[in-house]
């Protein structure tokens, strides 16, 4: 078995490597530098237009075939020449041939008159090509130069909007956690000063039994709904991964109308579903999905002052589950529907209004969309789209 080569070996060899791409590298840009320099060019369209006159002396008068083979060739330096410089650079290419040619032409027009006539005609054609070609790649330059400098400035514009895109969307993270830190702050606030105010009743010791017994009330119940707002403000700021699996929907139903039953005030409510129709198991995460819908039931049930019905409600629609809740209760003001979902808005006294923004953004992590409206008649209707394919596929 070989010995393996030293680490300095390696090192020479891998920078010999790259010495050498490096000096292929820029020998290929000296070669297309050269190829696009214009005095390069001139000199080969000039070399081309004399090796022909060239031509024309070395081989005798009498091959008249090879002298027309040798004169419809110059067409290709003054086409060339057109597309290179322009019509002018036709027009000189095209003079430049006939004054390299006019001694031969000179000579050979007291022997043959017809090719002399042939050589005068045909320089002047091939000019004119030479000139309509330079004008069409004039105007192509134009036109390229102009794209170049649309799409330099579309890039510019393109940047710019990025970069305010960019600043929009820090101001717009800066104003909702300023929002959030407002919301949390008030939020806390009320508990807080419930709490001080039973507390300084007990430390200065001059209630009663009763008062003492009603300020540690206070101070546990003022505890608890600061749990429990700490808990949906981190469950809305850190929401928990999906853990998806095939789960059937309607025992998500049937377990979320089961807990609601015992929710506070359900005893006079009707919880109903409505199912079409079986439908196919989604991938999703029963637990979250159950979370959201019992939230949403009990808002609904809150909302319902008195007897009344709370529907749930699931159907397959084109590529995903709409899934609603329609209650009978107040609704939310109509100017107010925009703000439904931003974190600590609540109608209720005693919400914290975190529940539907973090049903939102775990409908959202599901791919899915959860709204909300008014019905025409009476009461609200919550609608989430669950959709089969993404949360087939997660």
């Amino acid at each position: 078995m070989s010995a393996a080569p030293p680490a300095s070996a390696l090192s020479r060899l891998e920078q010999r490597a790259e010495a050498l791409a490096c000096q292929n590298v820029n020998s290929m840009r000296e070669r297309s530098s050269s190829m696009t320099d214009p005095r390069r060019q001139v000199l080969g369209v000039g070399a081309v237009i004399a090796g022909l006159a060239a031509l024309h002396w070395a081989v005798p008068n009498s091959f008249l075939y090879f002298h027309s083979f040798l004169q419809h060739l110059n067409f290709l330096p003054i086409v060339l020449a057109g597309l290179l410089f322009g019509w002018q650079g036709a027009v000189l290419s095209t003079l430049a041939a006939l004054a390299a040619q006019a001694p031969h032409i000179w000579l050979s027009s007291g022997q043959f008159s017809f090719y002399t006539t042939d050589v005068l005609l045909e320089l002047p054609v091939f000019g004119l090509a030479g000139v309509i070609t330079g004008h069409l790649a004039e105007r192509e330059r134009k036109q390229k130069t102009n794209l170049e400098t649309t799409k330099r400035e579309l890039e510019q514009v393109y940047r710019e909007l990025q970069q305010n895109f960019e600043r929009l969307k820090r101001a717009e993270r800066l104003y909702a956690a300023g929002q959030l830190s407002a919301g949390m702050a008030h939020e806390i606030r009320n508990p807080l000063a419930s709490i001080t105010g039973a507390v300084g009743i007990l430390k200065r010791g001059h209630g009663s039994i009763e008062n003492c017994r009603e300020c540690l009330d206070i101070i546990e119940k003022e505890t608890q709904r600061l749990n429990r707002l700490l808990t949906s403000f981190l469950d809305f700021a850190r929401p928990r991964a999906p853990k998806f699996q095939m789960v059937r929907l309607e025992d998500v139903f049937e377990s979320v109308i089961s807990l609601a039953h015992h929710a506070a005030g359900a005893t006079t409510m009707e919880l109903r579903q409505v199912i079409d129709e079986p439908l196919p198991e989604v991938r999703c995460d029963a637990e979250q999905i159950k979370q959201v819908l019992l939230n949403l039931i009990i808002n609904s049930i809150q909302a319902t002052s008195g007897p009344g019905a709370v529907e749930l409600g699931a159907r397959q629609a084109d590529g995903f589950i709409r899934i609603s809740v329609h209650d009978e209760g107040c609704g939310i003001p109509q100017q107010e529907l925009d703000r439904m979902f931003d974190p600590f808005f609540t109608t209720k006294e005693n919400g914290t209004g975190l529940g539907l923004a973090v049903a939102a953004k775990i409908i959202e992590q599901h791919g899915g969309n959860l709204t909300g409206a008014n019905n025409p008649d009476r009461g609200m209707t919550f609608t989430i789209d669950l959709p089969l394919k993404a949360a087939s596929t997660q």
